[in-house]
Order: C-alpha cells, then sequence, then structure tokens
C-alpha cells in the first residue's frame, strides 16, 4: 500500500474570467483537499462568480471555502470561511462561528502573529495558515518566518497549520517536511489552464515523497 502524503494540497484560486477553467485544469492535476475562494484584485466576491467554483469543488469532493464572507459561505452552502488577521479578528471569528455553526470551517491567516494564531486556535479555529504574501519585496525573509512559523507550529500544537503563498514544488517538499498539514498554492487570474494543470501536478508529486523531519 501506497504511504499518504505527508501533506495535502490547499489551492487558493481567484474568482472571475477564466477561474472554473483554471480550478478544472488543478482539480484534474492532483488531489486537492480544500479550495480558497479569494475575489480578483479591486473586486469582491459574489454569488455570481463564487457558486460555480464552490460547486466545481465539492464536486471533486475538496472543500470549498470563501475569503471573509461567511454569509455568502452559508448563502452558497460551502463548507466554511477563511479569516485575516487583524484588529477585529476575535470577533470576525465569533461572528463567522454564530453563522456557520460548528459544523462550518472556520480557519484564520494569522499573518506573522503568534498571538492570533495561539488566541484564534484556542476559540475554536479548525485551521491557522502563516504566508508569505507576494507583496512583500524580500522573499527570501518571507520565505525563512513562514518556515520558522510552520515548524514552530507543528511542534507545540494540534490544530491543523496551512503553509500559504507556495510558489514552487521544492517548497512545498520543504515546508511539508517542516510539519505543515496543507500546502497552500496560488492560482492567479493570470495563469493559463496548462500553467495550472503543471504546477499542480509538480506539487502534488513532491508531496507524495515527502516526509516530515525528524
Amino acid at each position: 500500500m501506497e504511504a499518504e502524503p505527508a501533506s495535502q494540497l490547499y489551492a487558493v484560486i481567484e474568482a472571475g474570467e477564466g477561474a472554473l477553467g483554471r480550478l478544472e485544469a488543478a482539480l484534474s492535476a492532483g488531489p486537492i483537499a480544500s479550495v480558497l475562494i479569494v475575489p480578483a484584485a479591486g473586486s469582491m466576491l459574489d454569488a455570481g462568480s463564487a457558486r460555480p467554483l464552490v460547486e466545481l469543488a465539492q464536486r471533486a469532493s475538496a472543500a470549498a471555502l470563501l475569503a471573509g464572507d461567511a454569509g455568502l459561505a452559508r448563502t452558497l452552502r460551502a463548507d466554511g470561511v477563511h479569516l485575516i488577521a487583524g484588529k477585529d479578528l476575535a470577533d470576525g471569528y465569533r461572528q463567522a462561528r454564530g453563522i456557520l455553526g460548528n459544523g462550518g470551517i472556520v480557519g484564520v491567516d494569522a499573518g506573522i502573529s503568534r498571538h492570533d494564531a495561539m488566541t484564534s486556535a484556542e476559540a475554536g479555529a479548525d485551521y491557522i495558515a502563516f504566508g508569505a504574501p507576494p507583496h512583500l519585496k524580500d522573499r527570501d525573509k518571507a520565505r525563512a518566518r513562514r518556515e520558522d512559523l510552520v515548524a514552530w507550529w507543528a511542534e507545540i500544537f494540534e490544530v491543523p497549520c496551512v503553509a500559504l503563498d507556495v510558489e514552487t514544488a521544492e517548497e512545498a517538499d520543504l515546508l511539508s517536511r517542516v510539519g505543515a498539514d496543507f500546502i497552500g498554492i496560488r492560482l492567479p487570474a493570470d495563469m493559463t489552464p496548462a500553467a495550472t494543470r503543471d504546477f499542480v501536478a509538480a506539487v502534488a508529486a513532491a508531496l507524495s515523497v515527502s516526509q516530515p523531519a525528524a
């Protein structure tokens, strides 16, 4: 019997033109556990753009999550919502949990805050995410900080951890080895379906041989 991958794929897709084709390509290239649907740049998520992506993800047995909007997630019968750390994070979490109930997924991107990560987990968050956002110019520093946070979390806490903004199969392999439960890959609007398929396949292949660091 083949061993299960150390980490699972978590795809982040921008809604809008071409999104359905990119998601279809991604789902055909490897097993994806969760799909986070985010708005295209300069826009907001709405039912029209999000619904087909939610339905496609769920048909593929992936959890469909929406960025920031628990009310829309409930309306579309998505599986949950993804929140970003900020000054109102605690209130946002309580509101999202109230809307989605205990059966819905409420995940939290803690940014670089260990405090927000711990308090969100204590409140009942279903996962904690750490990333290396593409707008940060010092990419090496951002990646190193993400690796440190993922490794710290994996060593101490049981709540699942998502490593976001993974750009290569090599990064995916490294983060899987330090303990990330999910590897978050971005599928932006300017990525073609063919490029999407190749990228997802490469990351999935890397994860199939990754093992956590001893």
